[in-house]
């Protein structure tokens, strides 16, 4: 704890004869030794969060610049991880960083929830203090503001027992856990993204990816990120154990546990966001992967709009759905027997009955017609949430992440 002076200590003792030099040293090692023992660890948590909330701003800055250079890229969408409609590489992101920013202000919440717990004594009355001061509450208040303000705080808990509330550090680990969370749902992402060779992480010059397949390149950062963040999603059950089971006052069995647990949740968040920060830094698109995997899906996606434009040519709309129905079931046997390429395109083109729409097909199957307002969202999002989260942290924004592997 920071202690700039004892004159507003001494204050309180003004026109008091009772309160002689000798009580002030004993009431000042009290609150030294109180503070030391019981109330270190809010000032601990206050900072630690303070530590992590500009790191965690940063990969999301580094998110943002990647959103908006891969905004227009289109790009596969994927539910149950089967193809579904496009979207855009930056659009992807954007959905990564809103958990991100969720989980800012879920650290940025928790930070400004902390109090301290002042000095309240031993089952939380102020019992000693009252004493110290003959009964004079007002002065017991004053001095719990004073030691509050010196702590670094603005507010103290006005009741808790002979500790704060272990609430506390269930609030403080929960956020951590969700942080866990968001990053391993990114990093999964990226190694489904780095098996299809669309995206890939950072890869040193020197780097091994298995020592029995040199042809390996193993997204070797993000699977580090998913395991320390399974681990940082377990540490909730602690203090959540720990809250339930403080009898009464408070009971010494949360010590030890505590001990392991906070310090494990902030520090592996540390690393965590250390890595991600160096994962989202180094990121590599191959606009040209991504491309095929569209070409191969993308004319079953397409069978609507030319359903559509025939339509709107005069067809019949019944009698192109089935002609369009057997193309596309022997176009996809092509693909799943023979594993040749989707021709389902070239089957249309050589069939007469799409003649009309035939000098069509290519603006059918532009791509960028499929992604809808994907890019307007990213520089959507982008303007309205995403640059105004990360204006406090922008004096801390250069500073980049390294990783040893």
């Amino acid at each position: 704890m920071k202690v700039r002076s004892l004159n507003s200590v001494y204050n309180l003792a003004d026109g008091d004869d009772c309160l002689d030099i000798s009580v002030l040293c004993f009431v000042w090692l009290l609150i030294a030794v109180y503070c030391s023992s019981l109330l270190q660890d809010l000032i601990q948590l206050k900072e630690a969060l303070g530590i992590l909330l500009p790191k965690l701003a940063r990969c999301i800055h580094r998110l943002c610049r990647f959103a908006t250079e891969f905004a227009t890229l289109p790009t596969l969408g994927f539910t149950h991880f089967q193809p579904a409609q496009l979207t855009t590489v930056g659009k992807r992101a954007c959905l990564w960083m809103q958990d991100l920013l969720m989980d800012l202000r879920n650290l940025q919440r928790v930070q400004g929830d902390l109090r301290f717990r002042g000095v309240k004594g031993t089952t939380g009355t102020q019992a000693s203090f009252l004493q110290l001061f003959e009964g004079d509450h007002g002065k017991v208040q004053e001095l719990d503001r004073l030691v509050t303000k010196m702590a670094g705080f603005e507010r103290a808990y006005i009741v808790c027992g002979q500790t704060y509330t272990r609430k506390v550090d269930v609030d403080c680990l929960a956020a951590l856990a969700s942080l866990g969370a968001s990053v391993h749902k990114i990093c999964t992402d990226l190694r489904l993204l780095a098996h299809m060779k669309e995206i890939e992480e950072p890869f040193e010059k020197t780097q091994i990816g298995s020592s029995a397949m040199p042809y390996k390149r193993n997204p070797m950062r993000s699977e580090r990120c998913c395991a320390l963040s399974r681990h940082l999603m377990a540490l909730i059950a602690d203090p959540l154990a720990t809250q339930a089971t403080q009898w009464m006052e408070r009971t010494l069995d949360d010590s030890a546990n505590r001990r392991i647990s906070l310090g494990e949740g902030f520090l592996t968040a540390d690393v965590v966001l250390n890595t991600l920060q160096n994962i989202c830094e180094g990121l590599v698109v191959y606009p040209e992967v991504i491309r095929a995997h569209i070409r191969q899906e993308l004319p079953f996606m397409a069978t609507e709009n030319v359903i559509m434009a025939m339509v709107k040519a005069g067809g019949n709309r019944q009698d192109c759905h089935e002609r369009i129905r057997v193309l596309s079931h022997e176009a996809a046997a092509q693909v799943k027997e023979r594993g040749l390429p989707n021709d389902l395109v070239e089957r249309i083109r050589a069939d007469n009955y799409f003649a009309p729409i035939h000098n069509q097909l290519d603006s059918l199957l532009n791509p960028s017609s499929f992604i809808g307002r994907a890019p307007q969202q990213v520089k959507e999002f982008v303007e309205k949430e995403v640059t105004p989260a990360l204006e406090p942290y922008k004096a801390q924004m250069n500073i980049e992440a390294s990783v040893n592997l």
